[in-house]
């Protein structure tokens, strides 16, 4: 009965795996009390993450940060960028992790506790994490390959986040997130938060796409009203680390 007992609580209580990792996440709870003046998310997908901070009542962009992560003796994130903390770009935090009944919880060195529930692991088409490659103006296509400086796009989770940023010089120039469909070659955007024009929060803006040989073409109206054209590559394709 013992072996038993103990067999159960290790299979509802313990490490997590990637696949169940996959999808948007909102933290609760933080070194033991609730978080109900912000609201965090928390997208992983294929090896990512990035979250994004609001104030509940007012929209305000308050932070986002993210990078690789890795599931190995607990979980590991490293940062690509961090926007109140720049210092803790290009370095890694280690964390203990819990995983139960789709509740996560992440422990740090300097008592730092972190409890996450999963809020959705839906996936589609466009789930993934993407890189800004391209751009069409003027009729002309213009391809690039993205380094230090690049705009990331998350997906997951029926959950949206982009950010702008450059791993080198620690520099953030903007990032945005909130809920998406995507369906029949139309993909809606659901604005939630945005760093740039809190103004813009609760705006939804539709495009149409097409995934051609992996690679994501979007095409519609950009959010000030101007025409757009744009192509987003799979990360782990069109990232190239400076070496």
């Amino acid at each position: 009965m013992k072996i038993v007992l103990m067999l159960t609580t290790l299979i509802f209580c313990g490490n997590i795996s990637a696949q169940e990792l996959e999808g948007a996440w909102k933290l609760i709870y933080k070194n033991g009390q609730p978080v109900n003046d912000q609201e965090t998310i928390k997208i992983f997908q294929e090896d990512y993450f990035a979250f994004g901070t609001k104030h509940v009542e007012t929209d305000k962009f308050i932070a986002a940060g993210g990078g690789e992560y890795f599931l190995e003796d607990g979980y590991t994130e490293v940062y690509d960028f961090h926007t109140q903390k720049p210092a803790l770009v290009g370095t890694s935090k280690h964390y203990e992790l819990e995983y139960t009944n789709e509740r996560m919880t992440l422990s740090s060195k300097g008592s730092e506790k972190e409890v996450w529930q999963k809020i959705s692991d839906e996936q589609d088409e466009l789930s993934g994490n993407w890189v800004f490659t391209g751009r069409e103006r003027d009729g002309e296509l213009r391809t690039s390959t993205p380094g230090a400086r690049r705009t990331v796009k998350i997906l997951g989770g029926g959950r949206f986040q982009w950010i702008a940023f450059n791993s080198d010089t620690k520099e953030f120039f903007g990032a945005g997130g909130g809920t998406y469909t995507a369906e029949n070659g139309k993909y809606t955007e659901n604005i939630e938060f945005f760093s740039r024009d809190d103004s813009r929060v609760g705006a939804s803006l539709e495009f149409d796409y097409e995934v051609k040989d992996g690679v994501w073409h979007h095409s519609g109206t950009s959010s000030k009203g101007d025409p757009l054209y744009e192509i987003w590559s799979p990360y782990s394709d069109a990232y190239q680390k400076e070496r």
